[in-house]
């Protein structure tokens, strides 16, 4: 990875915890500058994600645009890491594949573009055991010079699919 620019995290989001374990793989991997684009409906409900680096929109339309512009000046800092859910609400652990809002190219747009994209894909499976354990595949993603939603969408869903396949030859 560049150390030299900032970190833009891509996941899949299938549980309210997926966040929470993003920020500690931050703080064991990234070392940066924690930030998190929620719900509004969550981040007015759990007051406490502000002070783990969460933000949201307030109201749609151009509130919504204003959140994302800003999300893209955070990642013009190289001190910053910011995780977005590209599917933007929450859906089930065993998708075959994941959806993108638009909003995921205005926030790169708004940045310089001088960003590490990164893809995770994160899988719960308990196995034989009582409690379950999390499993997170990262990638960063070395993006062209020019991309769109498509490119990107397919980039990360071929991340996803080869995550499926080492998940599913764990052995317990």
């Amino acid at each position: 990875m560049k150390t030299d620019s900032s970190v833009l995290i891509l996941a899949n989001h299938f549980s309210w915890w997926d966040g929470f374990l993003l920020f500690y793989i931050n703080k064991k991997v990234f070392k940066k500058q924690f930030h998190v684009l929620v719900n509004a409906e969550n981040y007015m409900k759990v007051r406490f994600l502000r002070y783990l680096g969460a933000f949201a929109a307030e109201n749609r339309g151009k509130d919504v645009l204003e959140t994302l512009s800003y999300a893209g000046e955070l990642l013009n800092n190289p001190e910053n890491l910011i995780l977005i859910f590209p599917q933007g609400k929450l859906y089930s652990n065993h998708l075959k594949s994941i959806s993108f809002e638009k909003g995921v190219m205005q926030l790169i747009n708004s940045s310089k573009k001088k960003i590490n994209i990164v893809f995770a894909a994160t899988f719960i499976d308990y196995f034989s055991k009582r409690k379950p354990s999390a499993y997170t595949y990262l990638q960063n993603w070395e993006n062209e010079e020019y991309i769109n939603l498509q490119v990107l969408k397919s980039a990360y869903n071929k991340h996803y699919d080869q995550s499926v396949v080492k998940q599913t030859q764990l052995k317990e």
